[in-house]
């Protein structure tokens, strides 16, 4: 916690790029001095000029300050993390995962807010200043694991923006879940969530209605876990798409995994992008490798708000999250090819909320007198270095207040 008001000096700021015949090749910087009044950067100025004020001042060393990151996809309410080491078990479906997850889940119970909130000082370590988590809301958790989240959450309240998806894992018809997530969004859930409304549902269209029905009678968002592929995927988008413009749910729906698009071919592919974009949908990817290989940069293209996310940080469906946003766009511009300065710096808004302190051309827009003080302090030359090397953080700021790390 620091100062209501103060400067933060030496801080290195990015410019613009470094361009060589016609190629992006670098990107410059300078030191600064900013001013922090209250939640606001209200001052930005060269290094060179002295600070005549008798405010407090804290020197960055040039470390290289970068906007936070968003966490679009988490499970904080269900988890190994801060627990003993445990692999997933095998299940030969989601059903069997569903029935394993029942039995476990009143075990993990006693823990879920301790858990949470380990997860949650992780998270924030690692840079992210805004999450969205799913929480189960099922028969057998009832709202439990909604009410030991917002406890977590309230922990962090001033620390952390949040988000709470009343996610129906059983399946919202399939579990008769609905009354509960009805339930769970007068009491503090944002959004509605639902799964794979054909193969866990069984009723694409009875599913989709009734999220679609909840979200307008609360007025929340859509966050919709579609694994499915081949017709039913594309049936399940579509349809949602059509709803998300009956309802006038503009920018209000993510569809989390979108796994259709990793095998749908490409004109049908883009046909169901730009749909989207026109409705402002988001989709929210974990980057996954192999036969769910996602085309993000196409979706990105085509104007879908893609955002980068965990999903699930050491749990019984999957050993391998890690929490750090910035590793995730390491994958990210690893998978794709963005090996390049300008390919590797403009990646970075997939973990900010489309945030980055250079625009495609080079022109420095973040940050700027008015802008919000929530920001990372870390050891790297520019954005491009720190997907690329996963820079060390060394520090990081939340509506102007230090909440992890230090200088």
């Amino acid at each position: 916690m620091l100062n209501a008001s103060y400067w933060l000096t030496n801080v290195r700021l990015e410019q613009g790029y470094v361009v060589e015949e016609g190629q992006v090749v670098g990107t410059n910087t300078m030191s600064c001095h900013l001013r922090i009044e209250g939640s606001t950067i209200t001052e930005i100025v060269g290094a060179e000029l002295k600070i005549e004020s008798n405010l407090p001042k804290y020197d960055c060393k040039e470390l290289l300050m970068l906007p936070s990151f968003e966490e679009a996809h988490i499970h904080l309410d269900k988890t190994y993390f801060d627990g003993p080491w445990k692999a997933v078990e095998h299940a030969s479906s989601i059903f069997e995962r569903i029935e394993q997850e029942k039995v476990l889940l009143p075990k993990l119970l006693p823990l879920a807010k301790q858990q949470a909130e380990s997860i949650l000082t992780l998270i924030q370590g690692f840079g992210a200043t805004h999450v969205r988590s799913h929480c189960n809301i099922e028969p057998v958790s009832g709202l439990h694991r909604l009410e030991a989240t917002k406890q977590a959450l309230d922990r962090f309240s001033g620390k952390i923006s949040s988000e709470i998806v009343a996610f129906p894992q059983h399946g919202l018809l399939r579990s008769d879940s609905v009354q509960l997530v009805k339930q769970s969004l007068a009491e503090g859930a944002t959004h509605v969530g639902g799964v794979d409304p054909f193969t866990v549902d069984g009723d694409i269209e009875k599913s989709l209605q009734i999220m679609v029905e909840l979200a307008v009678l609360n007025n929340a968002g859509i966050d919709i876990h579609l694994h499915d592929g081949n017709e039913a995927g594309k049936k399940t988008l579509l349809r949602l798409a059509d709803l998300t413009e009956e309802a006038g749910l503009h920018g209000k729906v993510t569809v989390s995994h979108a796994f259709w698009f990793a095998g749908a071919q490409l004109q049908e592919a883009e046909e169901m992008a730009s749909r989207m974009a026109t409705l402002g949908m988001s989709i929210a990817s974990t980057v996954p490798i192999g036969k769910t290989m996602m085309p993000l940069p196409m979706l990105f293209e085509k104007g879908v708000n893609v955002k980068l996310a965990t999903d699930s940080l050491t749990d019984h469906w999957s050993p391998f999250g890690n929490g750090d946003q910035l590793e995730k766009v390491g994958r990210f511009a690893e998978l794709y090819g963005c090996v390049d300065e300008l390919s590797l710096s403009q990646s970075l808004g997939f973990i900010t909320g489309g945030i980055t302190p250079l625009d495609q051309k080079g022109q420095q827009v973040w940050p700027k007198v008015g802008d919000t003080a929530s920001f990372i302090l870390l050891h790297a030359s520019c954005s491009a270095e720190a997907v690329a090397r996963r820079s060390q953080r060394q520090a990081v700021w939340y509506e102007g207040r230090l909440v992890s790390g230090s200088l």
